[in-house]
């Protein structure tokens, strides 16, 4: 039997780690997970357990090799940002690997801003709201002033998805897409490390730049592979729609978080937006990416909750309402009336029934996602509004949110597993001799 070529990627997540196999469409042929437990670092706080996570990101990329059916020639990988792996001389790791959550020294952070010109100041430059340890800069800087006998055994400072290629090539390399999600390391007007990574020291420690399309040929178990450098995950997921369309679009990327990205703007931030939790990204080919962050998921998640409790329903009782004209009218007049914009301050001992308030809910998010696409939208306008994600196949909120944007087209779309197919389109020339397909997103509009 002739074996179907193919591309491993190993996706990295906080709580799954994925092999996803890609044949030479594009199409998804098979994906495998592994969950893995948590650990604590030395002050007891929860992080990565970095020896599974390393022989799991192994075992995972071998067990692909062994598949009857497919042929492996390329690997990539894609990961979380705001983590760094530290390795010697010997490549042997040094420290665990620090959750982005950690609180952040106050001493140190202020210390810092102040002798770099300010929060606003240092903010614009770097494209960088002050996120603490989400600033993963910060977290070498932290290393070199609380454990500096740690520090002058650091050879390279690597970027998980780096990390990840690391572990196959031997290769220290740094991604741009890595540098550019708000890590305080770029400076977004030189095009280049801000001035503080060279006079604090923590260049020494930053593997080179290399493109994100870049490979390596290795050997694996016998077998000659293609390698990849890795993809820092937001990035990555931006890839397909770059690829299938060249007119300006934002991407709303739906799920914990809800991150709005507009690729073709490329105004520096302002005070004023730094200060609404937007920031740029970097993408796979260096231009940078207006980006606004909403906690989207976790406010519907608690959202639904309250309903379900209060109305005695079933926890999923939301996935069978479908958009109701009426209701959300209704919706968005209770709103107005009692002058509501968030939802825990809606009383439900005043709401008939779990439908309206879950129409509510929908409605007080709506208006913040609108508030979140509005502000990458400011200064480069765009005709379509791609909705990915969890919230894509939500038709109550994809239906409010089409009526807002009655000028736009708004689709949900569905990319199999954009994150992993991102990571395989950047190598796509190392391995697949075919071109790349229309047919990688689908689209459903929206009209109201």
């Amino acid at each position: 039997m002739q074996k179907k070529p193919v591309v491993a990627i190993l996706d990295v997540g906080k709580t799954n780690k994925k092999l996803l196999l890609f044949d030479q469409s594009y199409q998804l042929v098979y994906e495998k997970s592994d969950r893995m437990e948590e650990t604590v670092d030395e002050d007891g706080f929860a992080c990565e357990d970095l020896a599974s996570l390393t022989s799991s990101a192994l075992e995972l990329i071998k067990s692909s090799l062994h598949l009857e059916e497919f042929e492996v020639k390329a690997i990539n990988f894609t990961a979380y940002g705001a983590s760094f792996v530290y390795i010697d001389g010997d490549g042997k790791t040094l420290t665990p690997l620090y959750n982005y959550l950690k609180p952040y020294p106050e001493e140190i952070q202020h210390q810092f801003y102040a002798q770099y010109g300010g929060e606003k100041a240092f903010s614009r430059c770097t494209a960088s709201p002050v996120l603490g340890s989400l600033n993963s800069g910060m977290q070498v800087l932290r290393i070199k002033r609380e454990q500096p006998e740690i520090f002058d055994r650091i050879a390279f400072a690597l970027h998980l998805p780096q990390y990840l290629s690391y572990i196959f090539t031997d290769l220290p390399v740094t991604d741009i897409t890595s540098i550019g999600c708000h890590t305080n390391l770029w400076d977004f007007t030189k095009k280049t490390y801000h001035a503080w990574v060279q006079n604090e020291g923590i260049a020494t420690v930053l593997a080179p730049i290399i493109p994100s399309t870049h490979v390596e040929e290795i050997n694996i178990e016998g077998q000659s592979l293609s390698c990849g450098i890795g993809l820092h995950d937001s990035s990555s997921a931006l890839i397909p729609y770059l690829i299938c369309f060249n007119n300006p679009f934002v991407l709303v990327s739906t799920g914990t978080w809800s991150i709005c990205l507009n690729p073709f703007d490329h105004v520096p931030l302002t005070d004023e937006e730094l200060e609404k939790d937007s920031l740029c990204y970097l993408q796979y080919t260096g231009e940078p990416v207006k980006a606004s962050r909403l906690f989207l998921g976790n406010a519907h998640e608690k959202g639904a909750e309250r309903i379900a409790a209060h109305y005695a329903n079933t926890a999923d009782f939301y996935k069978a309402i479908r958009f109701n004209q009426g209701l959300a009218a209704l919706a968005k007049e209770r709103l107005v009336s009692k002058a509501c914009s968030a939802f825990e301050a809606v009383d439900l001992m005043e709401v008939e029934s779990s439908d309206l308030a879950y129409n509510i809910l929908i409605a007080v998010l709506v208006e913040k996602q609108i508030e979140s696409i509005n502000l990458v939208l400011k200064h480069q306008d765009a005709e379509h509004i791609f909705v990915d994600g969890g919230f894509s196949k939500n038709h109550v909120f994809m239906s409010m949110l089409a009526s807002h944007y009655h000028n736009k087209k708004v689709y949900a779309a569905e990319v199999a597993q954009a994150t992993a197919l991102g990571a395989a389109l950047a190598i796509h020339n190392a391995w697949n001799p075919n071109p790349v397909g229309e047919d990688l997103i689908n689209l459903q509009l929206y009209r109201c």
